[in-house]
């Protein structure tokens, strides 16, 4: 098993009064899944994946639990320790490149910056090939062209794939994508969930999928895991979740789906 969480609390305190915006979390991942967690804003999705990523001030929240990846509980780990593991071994995508990508900074640069973080010993030159090979594998079809870009220069679909090479340079075994394709209209959605099939499948990279739309988690997800107010309320494979649903709030999410149109190639988007 390469994941394993047990009762992830994430705590805040909220004029004196604790309120928990993830309430004992537990999920078992094994290497090359891909699993889903789904569920309406506030739900406690994003928050997970942070306390995972250990992107969450403690000094500001409380975090309990534990969170195994390959035996080592990042949880108890000191910050410079998890420094090792973050982008080495498991990787993030944000929902909104433009928020997250410097707007004065070349796209290769920030393709890169974990390798200078993390592998100081690469030459510009050795460096620079990485890079270009992870935006490749992000399906940018013109890695050449685009390294000496800007992120304005590129439409929205073109600077998620680079948010995503950017989590990939360091070959990551986990990967968890937060919203990633939210801000993105149907068809480049749809492109970039098969980017994402295409790295789990050719590289064995396992994906917590995270998301609001169950139709995108149902593209790409052999398992799910919905949440509700922090807390997990039903989890289990996906046909299985979809079609015979045991709670009345994944019914209600189920429903609540818009019809939309398939995509080219017979792929339902949604």
């Amino acid at each position: 098993m390469m994941l394993d969480v047990r009762d992830l609390s994430v705590v805040f305190t909220d004029r004196g009064a604790p309120f928990a915006a993830v309430d004992g979390f537990s999920l078992q991942m094994d290497r090359g899944e891909v699993v889903g967690i789904v569920g309406e804003s506030g739900s406690g999705k994003s928050m997970t994946a942070h306390a995972l990523m250990g992107l969450i001030r403690r000094s500001q929240v409380s975090v309990a639990g534990r969170a195994l990846f390959e035996g080592i509980d990042l949880l108890s780990l000191s910050r410079e320790e998890l420094r090792y593991y973050q982008g080495r071994e498991l990787s993030i995508i944000f929902q909104e490149p433009m928020t997250s990508l410097n707007p004065t900074m070349r796209i290769g640069r920030q393709v890169e910056e974990s390798l200078r973080i993390h592998e100081k010993g690469l030459s510009p030159a050795q460096r620079r090939a990485r890079a270009l090979d992870a935006m490749a594998l992000a399906g940018l079809s013109d890695p050449e062209g685009l390294y000496r870009q800007y992120p304005h220069q590129l439409s929205g679909g073109m600077r998620q794939r680079v948010m995503i090479a950017a989590a990939l340079v360091l070959r990551p075994r986990l990967l968890i994508a937060d919203e990633p394709t939210t801000a993105l209209d149907v068809t480049i959605q749809a492109q970039i969930l098969d980017t994402l099939k295409d790295i789990n499948r050719k590289e064995g990279v396992a994906i917590l999928f995270i998301s609001h739309d169950l139709g995108v988690v149902k593209a790409l997800c052999g398992r799910v895991v919905v949440m509700k107010q922090g807390r997990i309320v039903e989890s289990g494979p996906v046909d299985q979740v979809f079609y015979h649903p045991r709670e009345e709030y994944t019914k209600l999410l189920l429903s609540s789906r818009p019809a939309r149109k398939k995509l080219k190639g017979g792929q339902a988007d949604g």
